[in-house]
């Protein structure tokens, strides 16, 4: 599966974004979808991650109650809406697939990686 994220930009803080991330080749619900981000001079880490049906999601503490992941199946897409925006959230947000019926906070167990989108978040 080829991923492809796009929807990043320049919000000010307490504002609202949604990411996409396009998929081709296969459809997503075969995977378990995950969203993950690097802030500058830091390590990525994972955001969120949903199972292969999108019923069940889980949520990084630092994003939980402000951040939403979804999937349209019909689109072979993968969203995050982003509310409630803060300058600790600025980073380049990655789209990831794992080819399991487990879903993962670990980066290293996803198979395949959108390019990245990057969001700022001014103060």
């Amino acid at each position: 599966v080829q991923l492809q994220a796009s929807g990043g930009g320049l919000v000010a803080a307490g504002g609202s974004l949604r990411l996409s991330c396009a998929a081709s080749g296969r459809s997503i619900s075969t995977y378990v979808m995950g969203w993950f981000r690097q802030a500058p001079g830091k390590e990525r880490e994972f955001v969120s991650t949903s199972t292969r049906t999108g019923v069940i999601t889980m949520y990084a503490d630092s994003v939980k109650g402000r951040f939403t992941m979804s999937r349209d199946v019909a689109k072979n897409t993968l969203y995050l809406q982003m509310n409630s925006l803060k300058p600790e959230d600025t980073a380049v947000y990655y789209c990831a697939a794992r080819a399991s019926a487990v879903t993962s906070r670990q980066q290293t167990e996803y198979d395949y990686w959108g390019q990245g989108t990057l969001v700022t978040v001014s103060s």
